[in-house]
């Protein structure tokens, strides 16, 4: 299990993790999220032991993670750290950048191994092409496997998909984390895309300022984010006052409420004035202003004109679960 306890950590005396903690247990999946600068890839680079913590401690299965000042070469044996540098040696070719990586006592599965690596981040057919001629997209699907070589404990993934096509992005998403599950193998994402999480990570660890805001499941975190600075991690969100539904004139709360979440309704509601319209592929999101002049996005299946008044419903159900509780 890796265990964080109180960790703190800083730059020229400057705060940057401050008094981290968390658990995750073996196999699970756990994304960290946050705003840049919040503190997500520092947070990797401790868990690997590539820092030396102010403060507090970092263990993994029992063992407790030094950092470069009591390791000759810094880093941990049982996990794998895929960085935004990609770290590959560009003379060389993709075959033998992930091959260096796998024991020589099994020299004779080699070749299996790295094909097995090649087919699962789509790679095969450049097996044999210098890294140095692959663009940024294909260099961190490299990155990828030759993490991947040893088959690691613990996974440590920073911005896994950010110079890939999305295209590629999505498929390398399907094939990779089920294939990490099936294998048992820990993982912590630091990631601003929630295409990232939503689907795959089991828990979600949110930062603001180097501070945990909160860790959760999956799930419960999307369908209850709490507070804004949350919800907006996953797509736009709206802050509606409980006045303007006649359900609840007299109370004084705002709840969040995702674009999709909306009912359209023929005659009754929140009164909104459309202002534009964006097309989405399956839906519109809509950008209008209520009758009380605030700004709402929500979703439409068909495009509405500049001008269109149109009402919206809250499920009442969706507004009991978000209201604050005292």
């Amino acid at each position: 299990m890796l265990l964080l306890e109180n960790i703190v950590f800083s730059y020229a005396n400057s705060p940057v993790l401050k008094d981290v903690s968390f658990s995750l247990e073996n196999g699970k999946h756990l994304a960290i999220m946050g705003e840049s600068g919040s503190g997500k890839s520092t947070l990797l680079k401790a868990i690997y032991g590539l820092l030396d913590l102010d403060s507090g401690s970092i263990h993994w299965g029992g063992k407790k993670v030094l950092g470069p000042n009591f390791q000759l070469i810094p880093g941990e044996a049982q996990m794998k750290y895929v960085a935004q540098d990609f770290d590959l040696m560009p003379f060389t070719s993709v075959t033998e950048n992930i091959a260096k990586h796998l024991s020589i006592l099994e020299s004779e599965s080699h070749e299996a191994r790295v094909n097995e690596l090649l087919n699962l981040v789509g790679l095969t057919e450049y097996a044999q092409v210098k890294t140095k001629n692959l663009s940024g997209g294909q260099q961190q699907r490299v990155a990828l496997a030759k993490a991947l070589a040893q088959e690691p404990e613990l996974l440590l993934l920073d911005e896994p998909f950010s110079s890939i096509d999305q295209f590629k992005k999505n498929e390398l998403r399907r094939q990779l984390f089920p294939y990490l599950k099936a294998k048992k193998i820990s993982v912590v994402t630091a990631t601003h895309d929630s295409e990232d999480v939503l689907s795959y990570a089991d828990e979600i660890l949110v930062l603001r300022e180097g501070t945990i805001i909160t860790h959760k499941d999956t799930h419960a975190l999307f369908q209850n984010p709490g507070e804004k600075y949350v919800a907006t991690l996953f797509e736009h969100v709206n802050e509606i006052s409980l006045r303007v539904l006649k359900e609840y004139a007299g109370e004084n709360h705002t709840i969040l409420v995702y674009p999709h979440e909306f009912e359209l309704s023929a005659k009754s509601g929140v009164e909104v004035t459309v202002k534009r319209c964006f097309f989405k592929g399956g839906h519109y999101l809509v950008d209008g202003v209520s009758d009380l002049g605030h700004s709402i996005l929500f979703h439409s299946k068909k495009k509405l004109d500049q001008g269109v008044l149109v009402y919206l419903n809250v499920p009442l159900q969706l507004v009991n679960s978000r209201i604050p509780k005292i």
